[in-house]
């Protein structure tokens, strides 16, 4: 049943990004509890970017940083539009802190 919510979240995320960016991959679906239980990942959308030798990522994830879909590689003026865009048209705000990717 986790599997099932975390797949469909994962796919609204991806469509969600792939709005904004053309396309975009799926990322994960699951997170791991304290009690190392599986859990859906959250409902929220907030925008996470990663800066890399080729280019900037574009990672939506929920309030934990947990990736559910990943857009990639964009130079800085694509990033910016892409996200003013997404803050404007959706009042999404950026996460911080440490983001967890499929690898």
């Amino acid at each position: 049943m986790a599997l099932k919510m975390g797949e469909k979240r994962v796919k609204a995320a991806q469509d969600l990004l792939a709005k904004y960016t053309g396309t975009a991959m799926p990322a994960l679906a699951l997170k791991d509890n304290k009690d190392n239980k599986w859990e859906p990942v959250g409902e929220e959308n907030l925008y996470a970017i990663v800066k890399e030798p080729g280019g900037y990522m574009i990672a939506l994830c929920d309030s934990k940083g947990i990736a559910k879909a990943i857009a990639q590689w964009f130079a800085e003026d694509t990033k910016n539009q892409i996200v003013e865009k997404m803050k404007s048209e959706q009042k999404m705000q950026e996460y911080f802190g440490k983001l967890s990717l499929p690898i």
